[in-house]
C-alpha cells in the first residue's frame, strides 16, 4: 500500500525540483539562439555541434542503465524492477528505434543521416567517434582540432555526471537537463525548410518528430517517475538531484552562447579554433 505521507513528501520534493529548476529552463527557453537559425545554412552549422549532444546523450542514458538495471554476469536481480523497466524502454527507443526508411536505428544514427541528407558537414562527429572507437580517451579525441568550439566542456560536465555512480544524479541530469528543450525551439523552421525542399529536411523532421512525441508522451514522464523513486522522501538526494539538472542546464546554457556567437559572427566555432572549413555536402554515410 502506498504511504501517501510519503507520496506527499515525494510530491513536494519534486515541485521544489522543479521550480529551482525554472529560471534557467525560461533562460534556455527564450535564448537568442533560436533567433540565428534563419535559414539552410545556419541550420547545417548548428546540427555539426548539436550532433555532439546527441551522442554524449546516449552515453549518459547507457549509464543509466547500467546503474539501475544489472547489466553484469552473471546476472542478479535489481531491486526495482518497476525502475529496470522505465529504464529499459527508453533504451529500447533511444538505441533501436524505428529508422525513417525501414529497419531500427538509434537516434544518434537518424541524426547524422539527417545531416548527410541536409548536407551538414559529418567529418568531425565521425572523426570523433573513429577516435574513440579506435581506443582513444574521451577526453583526448575532444582536444581534436574539428571539435567545435563548446563541446569539450559541454561533454565534459555530461560524462562527468554519468560517471558519478549516483543514479539519482544521472536520473535528474537525464530527466531535466537534456533534450526536451530542444525540440520544439526549431521544429517550426524545420517544418518551413520541410515544406520548402522536403528531400534535404525530410529526415530531421522525422527526428523531430520522434522526439516531440516521445519526449512528451512516454520518456519525460518515465524519467521523471524515475528520479522520484531514487530520491524517495531523502532530501539530501533530492537536494543533489537539483545539483546535477543544474550543472547540466548551465552547461546548456554555456554551449547555446558559444554556438549563437559563432553564427551571429557567420563562422562556425570550429573554423575559430583552426579546424579545417566546414564542408557542406562531403560527410560520408
Amino acid at each position: 500500500m502506498i504511504d501517501r505521507q510519503e507520496l506527499a513528501m515525494v510530491g513536494e520534493a519534486r515541485e521544489e525540483l522543479e521550480l529551482a529548476l525554472a529560471p534557467l529552463r525560461e533562460r534556455l527557453m527564450s535564448h537568442p539562439l533560436y533567433g540565428c537559425l534563419r535559414d539552410e545554412r545556419t541550420l547545417r552549422l548548428f546540427m555539426q555541434t548539436h550532433v555532439f549532444a546527441v551522442w554524449d546523450f546516449q552515453s549518459l542514458l547507457k549509464a543509466l542503465q547500467g546503474l539501475v538495471t544489472c547489466v553484469d554476469v552473471p546476472w542478479l536481480p535489481t531491486a526495482d524492477p518497476e525502475a529496470r523497466r522505465l529504464v529499459n524502454e527508453i533504451v529500447l527507443d533511444e538505441e533501436s528505434d524505428q529508422a525513417p526508411g525501414g529497419g531500427y536505428l538509434s537516434h544518434f544514427e537518424i541524426y547524422l543521416e539527417a545531416m548527410r541528407e541536409c548536407g551538414a558537414d559529418t567529418d568531425p562527429i565521425r572523426s570523433f567517434v573513429g577516435s574513440v572507437r579506435g581506443g582513444t580517451a574521451v577526453d583526448d579525441a575532444l582536444d581534436e582540432p574539428t571539435v567545435p568550439s563548446g563541446i569539450r566542456s559541454f561533454v565534459s560536465t555530461t560524462l562527468a555526471i554519468a560517471r558519478s555512480g549516483q543514479a539519482h544524479r544521472v536520473a535528474a541530469a537525464f530527466a531535466y537537463g537534456r533534450e526536451e528543450v530542444i525540440p520544439a525551439m526549431f521544429s517550426l523552421l524545420v517544418e518551413r525548410l520541410s515544406t520548402v525542399s522536403p528531400r534535404s529536411w525530410e529526415t530531421l523532421r522525422y527526428y523531430l518528430d520522434r522526439h516531440i512525441g516521445k519526449d512528451s508522451e512516454e520518456h519525460g514522464p518515465q524519467a521523471k517517475l524515475l528520479v522520484c523513486k531514487l530520491c524517495g522522501k531523502d532530501q539530501t538526494l533530492w537536494s543533489e538531484a537539483i545539483g546535477a539538472a543544474q550543472t547540466s542546464l548551465d552547461a546548456r546554457l554555456r554551449l547555446w552562447d558559444e554556438v549563437a556567437t559563432s553564427l551571429a559572427g557567420g563562422k562556425h566555432g570550429a573554423a575559430r579554433r583552426g579546424a579545417r572549413p566546414s564542408k557542406t555536402g562531403s560527410g560520408s554515410s
